[in-house]
């Protein structure tokens, strides 16, 4: 077996495939798209960390590729979709980063308290400045945590420890289970109102984008402090510097941005109340030496056993039931997905119903592809096919699970529905052909519609000329559209559309929307 290395790994890493009997390693560090199509296809596996973008052309042409292994949490630089279809698993290290990233915000918080790096600054350009670095205490303040997956918990357990006050917010965790990790639960609002320093621990979605804003600023103490090491686009950029330019915001620790590296006249890194640090939350000795090693033990696992661990693509299952439900996976995990996303929130009990030809599988796999797709839209670190099921039971997800008798609509289909508040939300997906899902029914309104990229869901009264102002209102915020399709239950009566854009949809554009008479509910979603 040929593992390539296009990024770095630490040497024992690399020592895992070479101790393994009949793989050969190559690290090939520094190349270019084009000398990579070249070569990859000799390679049975491919390992990289956030250096090497692995596109679907990279894909196609490496033709021996079974799996490619990320050294890390993430996974956007690679296409997993093409890898998919492909039959490439792809692997990641889950878990490897989140003590360091942990840490590297209580590390950024303490250096903000007392002006650590201005003050380091400062002393060595000649300086003795010691009344102009007053910092404050950590002890008896309180820290409010946005998000409290992995990281954000251990953030918390820290901050505890410093004798800080802790206020935890997480609308995906019941306030029971926060009070059991030592934290005070609390609402976005109140930890506006009451925190001295803010951090954030939640993915980069649509709801979450520009979370902390000038309307959020505005409902600050004056002094509050805030720290991001989640991802770039959380704390709205421009919002911050303006907070800080108005004394509104005494100060900011950034490892993360919208663009990266951020440009020389970024608006926050001139700042001298900011601290910024090159993205360094995975960066420690530890962490590196985790992943490197955890990577190569699963790829050689997976090579010499077929044992697969810690897949984002595919399940624990044989070859031959996997080539079977790929494309049921896909469409179980993007229908969990779209239910997130639409309703907002998790739901405590979804119901689950596989119809059709499907039954005659073992559909467990078909489940816990359903939970990554529930789970994903609102967990700041990787969720997989191994660690679903234990994050769902840690979040209250119960899942229903049953097998219908009649076929009904479709040859196969998979049902989701579950209620959130009073809301009653059901979703059905189908294989059209022999692997393409679609989207066939939200909730009375059936449609088919692609499951991928951002798509503008909007329910609306089904009158003339919603198509006309809604293509406008794009237009005129610069949002190309790629394609629509619709849905209604009946004439005159409500109607739902599913409308491809290019690219996220802004919340100014989709207040416009929402503004228009005939348009009923606006969501974006990524599939």
């Amino acid at each position: 077996m040929k593992i390539l290395v296009t990024d770095s790994l630490a040497p024992e890493g690399l020592a895992v495939f070479q101790n393994a009997e009949g793989f050969e390693v190559d690290v090939r560090i520094g190349l270019k798209p084009d000398e990579l199509k070249k070569i990859c296809g000799a390679y049975d596996g491919w390992v990289i960390r956030s250096g090497t973008m692995i596109t679907a052309d990279l894909i196609e042409a490496a033709k021996n590729l079974k799996v490619i292994g990320r050294a890390g949490v993430g996974y956007e630089n690679i296409d997993a979709d093409a890898a998919t279809q492909r039959g490439i698993v792809v692997m990641n290290t889950p878990g490897g980063n989140n003590v360091t990233t942990g840490e590297h915000t209580i590390a950024l918080m303490m250096s903000m308290a007392r002006h650590i790096p201005q003050a380091v600054a400062s002393l060595k350009s000649g300086k003795w400045e010691r009344n102009k670095f007053v910092g404050v205490e950590l002890c008896n303040k309180t820290i409010g945590v946005v998000g409290l997956g992995n990281v954000g918990r251990i953030v918390a357990e820290r901050a505890a420890g410093l004798k800080m006050k802790v206020l935890g917010f997480d609308p995906f965790i019941a306030p029971d289970n926060i009070a059991r990790m030592g934290v005070e639960p609390g609402t976005l609002e109140e930890i506006f109102a009451k925190a001295d320093f803010i951090t954030v621990h939640v993915p980069l979605t649509p709801d979450t984008q520009g979370l902390i804003n000038k309307a959020a600023f505005a409902k600050m103490k004056t002094g509050v402090r805030i720290i991001n090491c989640a991802r770039g686009g959380i704390v709205d950029e421009q919002d911050l510097a303006d907070a800080i330019k108005a004394g509104k915001v005494a100060g900011a620790a950034l490892d993360v941005y919208v663009d990266e590296p951020p440009a020389a006249n970024h608006p926050l890194v001139k700042l001298e109340q900011v601290i910024t640090t090159p993205h360094l939350g995975a960066s420690t000795d530890e962490a590196q030496l985790n992943v490197a090693i955890a990577v190569a033990e699963q790829m050689v696992d997976f090579l010499a056993k077929g044992v697969v661990r810690y897949a984002v693509n595919v399940p624990s299952v044989s070859p031959e039931l996997l080539e079977v439900l790929r494309p049921y996976l896909t469409l179980a995990e993007k229908l969990g997905s779209l239910h997130t996303q639409m309703a907002g929130a998790l739901p405590k009990e979804v119901q689950v119903e596989y119809r059709g030809d499907v039954t005659q599988y073992n559909v467990a796999p078909l489940t816990v592809a359903l939970l990554k797709g529930l789970l994903s839209p609102v967990m700041e670190s990787a969720v997989n096919y191994v660690n679903a099921p234990v994050v769902a039971k840690e979040r209250g997800v119960k899942i229903l699970e049953s097998k219908g008798e009649g076929v009904g609509d479709f040859t196969s289909s998979i049902v989701v529905k579950a209620k959130n508040g009073k809301q009653n939300l059901e979703v059905e997906g189908a294989i059209f052909g022999a692997k393409h899902p679609r989207i066939v029914r939200v909730n009375d309104f059936y449609l088919e519609a692609v499951p991928e990229g951002y798509i503008l869901v909007l329910q609306n009264r089904d009158v003339p000329g919603v198509v006309g102002a809604v293509g406008t209102i794009l237009g005129n915020n610069g949002i190309n559209i790629a394609g629509m399709e619709l849905g209604r239950s009946e004439k005159g009566g409500n109607a739902i559309s599913f409308t491809h854009v290019d690219e996220m949809v802004s919340k100014k554009a989709i207040d416009e929307l929402l503004a228009l008479p005939q348009i009923v509910s606006a969501e974006l979603v990524k599939l």
